[in-house]
């Protein structure tokens, strides 16, 4: 039987191969390979993955990335604490349906807790059933309009 892992990524040479398989991932199962053709050079994603606000998560089995999750910690004004935002979650297609997507956020819950962040927030396209049907069962639904706003560098 295959073995699954998790672990969060940090900024060692290894986690940088690490994230890179997992950006190839994302390539796939988001369909935008154009988005994922130039990726950053090391010295970025050292510096992002070495920010304790940066929260990846990667899933293996054998050793090989099979899917993730990358969330973002969002302080807060109205009082003193943060959020999560989990901005990018997928699964490669043929391990998809086997909780691992599930695992990521038991994982991801584990470090919201350790850093004293009471919520995780992710957004899901209505059409996207099994990302909607994961979400819910997870917590609460709330139904918001997002806007992507482009800028002078867009």
């Amino acid at each position: 039987m295959p073995e699954t892992t998790y672990q969060r990524l940090r900024s060692a040479n290894a986690d940088l191969t690490l994230m890179q398989e997992l950006n190839a991932v994302f390539a796939v199962a988001f369909e935008d390979p154009e988005a994922y053709a130039q990726p950053p050079e090391d010295d970025y994603l050292r510096a992002i993955l070495g920010r304790e606000e940066t929260v990846v998560l990667v899933a293996r089995v054998d050793g090989q990335v099979v899917g993730g999750l990358v969330a973002y910690e969002l302080p807060k004004l109205e009082r003193r604490c943060s959020e999560l935002y989990v901005y990018d979650l997928a699964i490669a297609p043929p391990f998809r349906r086997q909780g691992i997507a599930t695992e990521l956020f038991t994982q991801l819950k584990k470090v919201a807790a350790d850093r004293g962040i009471p919520f995780i927030f992710v957004q899901a396209d209505a059409a996207d059933a099994p990302a909607v049907g994961l979400y819910a069962g997870l917590g609460a639904r709330e139904d918001v309009a997002h806007f992507d706003i482009a800028t002078s560098k867009s």
